[in-house]
């Protein structure tokens, strides 16, 4: 049965494993053309300007439960993602990432200097619209969506737009 196999499908094995240069050059070409031309489309795609994306409404707080300068952490759109709503001393509410945008590190909210301060390499965030004062941080803080419902602080979306 074997020889028969071996009759109809002759095959020279040593040089069906043969890898001649020419087809090795035009594999590695083609694998760095297809290396390229997917880096320089990610470069294009990243410098589109980012939406706005909206979640499942969360209630975060209630209105009354806050005072002037306070501040407040929660978890939003996943549980996972660490967010801090702050009332602002003219009774304003905004709400943002915790995550710094360097490394990730918890940022916190300082009511005296009114701005997010990252301990970890001394980065900071305005408080008004999340951009960046000091510090290696290269992005603004992404700005979580609210709307006030019955009295009620809610989280609808995240905005990671950079402000002009």
């Amino acid at each position: 049965m074997e020889d028969r196999v071996r009759q109809d499908f002759p095959i020279d094995w040593e040089e069906d494993n043969y890898v001649s240069r020419r087809e090795f050059f035009k594999f590695l070409t083609l694998a760095s053309g297809g290396l390229a031309i997917g880096s320089a489309t990610m470069a294009v795609w990243s410098k589109f300007p980012r939406e706005e994306r909206r979640f499942d409404p969360m209630m975060i707080a209630e209105g009354k439960s806050m005072s002037p300068g306070s501040a407040v952490s929660f978890n939003y759109p996943r549980m996972h993602d660490l967010c801090i709503l702050i009332r602002k001393p003219n009774g304003e509410y905004v709400a943002y990432s915790r995550r710094c945008t360097h490394l990730s590190c918890p940022v916190n909210y300082e009511p005296d200097n009114d701005r997010l301060y990252c301990p970890c390499h001394n980065g900071a965030f305005a408080v008004d619209d999340g951009r960046v004062l000091q510090g290696p941080p290269p992005h603004p803080l992404p700005r979580i969506l609210l709307e006030e419902r019955s009295g009620e602080i809610w989280a609808v979306g995240v905005t990671l737009k950079e402000e002009a």
